[in-house]
């Protein structure tokens, strides 16, 4: 008993040892995981008593988050390459999506006007995305060469300053060339349609786009693990120096990079023109940063982190405001959808740095 009681107090004295090395960051931090667990769970609660939802309407919210985190993950999948291989964010990415979405929408809406968009959809749909992906592999192309080639040896904040300088240029160009109005995107006949599905109507674009953005990532994956380029990209992302020594291109494999991401943020674009049906100067900026989440929150520098990210991030977006917000009495909390996905960021950001696949950086690496 003696024994067992010393243990005891051992194990006491060590827990209040513990409890006094808690700073005031600490209980903040614990804080807003208590606050985050009570809202979700709350609300979610609140929300499923109230039976203010159809079992129809909760799989419309869940068809739309996959609608539109198929396009966070295209898009997130350049941020997390150029990562992976340059270790540098390259925040100018959501404004080549934009200027993707632009150059397709002057194409579609000549293709509309001449009646093939409807006669010939496929081959329409692969000339509105050829064109997409060239020129944001062009722009692509242009950042890597103004923005990260000088700076890449260099260990300061200039390409990151580069890169926004970039995203602003972008966006006040085209604000200059074609004004700041809003454009309606064209939307053919043959994309109004319904389709049943298991046993739920579901709009004809939402299985368009979920297809095609799966398609387009199952692509890009067979690209980096089954092919040589592929592999190079591999060893330069884990150390460049040692993959030049091998004898890999290295300049080559960067600009293979960004060729690829370029060509997802173009088939993005497109997407989510589809999506919404409309195109704006600033419309680049604001999926930008909801794909930067989600490549952060699948692992950034992870490629299947940032396809499993943009589809989470896309469904908690979608069910979120009206499954979290709802039950707690928000009067518009589809309003706050934004709110959610950023919160989402926060969160990963504190208590999750490496997300949800990716690994711990070595401290040289990091």
């Amino acid at each position: 008993m003696t024994a067992a009681a010393s243990s005891e107090t051992r194990n006491g004295l060590d827990r209040l040892k513990d409890l006094k090395r808690l700073s005031f960051v600490d209980v903040i931090l614990w804080a807003l995981r208590i606050g985050v667990l009570i809202v979700v769970v709350g609300g979610s609660i609140g929300t499923l008593i109230k039976g203010r939802y159809s079992m129809e309407q909760w799989f419309d919210f869940f068809m739309f988050g996959l609608t539109i985190g198929g396009i966070y993950a295209l898009i997130a999948l350049g941020y997390t390459m150029v990562y992976g291989i340059l270790r540098l964010i390259n925040f100018a990415h959501g404004d080549i999506t934009m200027t993707g979405a632009f150059s397709a929408y002057f194409l579609a809406r000549g293709l509309d006007r001449s009646g093939f968009l409807d006669a010939n959809p496929v081959i329409s749909m692969i000339l509105i995305m050829g064109l997409a992906m060239i020129i944001c592999s062009a722009i692509a192309l242009a950042v890597e060469r103004i923005c990260y080639r000088p700076f890449r040896h260099v260990a300061t904040l200039a390409p990151l300053i580069c890169a926004i300088g970039a995203s602003f240029f972008l966006q006040h160009s085209f604000r200059g060339m074609y004004g700041s109005s809003i454009r309606a995107y064209p939307d053919p006949e043959w994309m109004k349609g319904q389709v049943n599905f298991l046993s739920f109507e579901v709009p004809l674009y939402q299985f368009v786009v979920i297809g095609i953005s799966l398609a387009a990532m199952l692509f890009l994956y067979l690209v980096v693990q089954r092919t040589k380029m592929g592999t190079a990209m591999r060893a330069v992302s884990e150390d460049r120096d040692a993959a030049s020594m091998m004898g890999i291109d290295v300049n080559k494999v960067i600009l293979f990079t960004f060729i690829l991401g370029g060509c997802m943020a173009g088939i993005g674009g497109v997407l989510y023109c589809m999506v919404y049906k409309q195109i704006y100067f600033y419309m680049g900026f604001l999926p930008g940063v909801k794909a930067f989440s989600a490549a952060v929150l699948g692992g950034i520098g992870n490629i299947p982190g940032a396809m499993l990210g943009g589809l989470f991030l896309g469904v908690v977006e979608s069910i979120g405001p009206a499954l979290f917000l709802d039950g707690i009495g928000i009067a518009a909390p589809y309003q706050l959808r934004d709110l959610i996905a950023f919160t989402m960021l926060v969160m990963v950001l504190i208590f999750r740095p490496q997300g949800i696949l990716g690994e711990r950086l070595a401290t040289k690496r990091a």
